[in-house]
């Protein structure tokens, strides 16, 4: 059903098809509209946001936003204070604001998802380390956050080196950690749908039977013999 809405596009990729006229377009959008006003709420969300809908938990979902905020909050941090732009450092410490809260909510969702999802022992050691440096980038966060609100005026004029320091290091402890996250995902299909996990594997080679004694005939000057080959 929402494959209506991509007929408003046009085909990039072509597939066999020239495309289509915008009074097409405009009638498929108008239908898939119309298909809509015949669905339940729940049903309209999981037509909107198939991929929402299939999530077992949030926590794929929210994990992007701690990362952007941290990554943005770090490098406008380090210039602002490098260059003495007191704009960019302002800035920085709205995005590691933003990132300690939404990394708290990353966290409890994290933790639930981990009692939510099938997993076998390779992946629980991987899971376990995945939040021990979830749980360490927020700690980190929390600290740096309660710095920054508690300092004095001339925080942000001067550059701080110390705060750097630690802001490098959750960087590097948030990097560890999705990476360990993805490779739980991509590797080991955690919380993937169950097709993913299928293999495919080479037809097997066709088998070649012989016979113990097989008669094998040929001529020599026209005086056919055969001989028999024991396998």
């Amino acid at each position: 059903m929402i494959d209506l809405i991509f007929d408003v596009l046009p085909l990039i990729h072509g597939g066999g098809q020239e495309g289509i006229s915008p009074a097409k377009g405009l009638e498929a959008f108008l239908t898939f509209i119309e298909t809509l006003t015949t669905l339940s709420p729940a049903e309209i969300f999981s037509t909107l946001l198939p991929g929402i809908s299939a999530l077992p938990n949030i926590h794929p979902l929210i994990v992007h936003f701690p990362i952007a905020f941290f990554v943005a909050f770090f490098f406008a941090d380090l210039l602002g204070g490098l260059l003495a732009n007191l704009a960019w450092r302002k800035f920085a410490t709205t995005a590691l604001y933003l990132g300690t809260i939404s990394a708290l909510l990353t966290v409890a969702a994290g933790m639930q998802a981990a009692y939510s999802v099938p997993h076998d022992d390779i992946t629980h050691a991987i899971m376990l380390r995945h939040q021990g440096f979830g749980i360490s980038v927020t700690v980190l966060a929390v600290l740096l956050s309660l710095r920054r609100y508690f300092a004095s005026e001339d925080f942000l004029i001067s550059p701080t080196y110390g705060h750097f320091a630690l802001s490098a290091l959750l960087i590097l402890l948030l990097t560890l950690g999705a990476d360990l996250g993805g490779f739980m995902v991509y590797q080991h299909g955690v919380a993937v749908t169950p097709v993913m996990h299928q293999e495919i594997f080479p037809a097997p080679e066709p088998v070649m039977t012989h016979d113990a004694s097989a008669v094998h005939e040929h001529s020599h000057d026209g005086h056919a013999h055969s001989h028999t080959h024991t396998h």
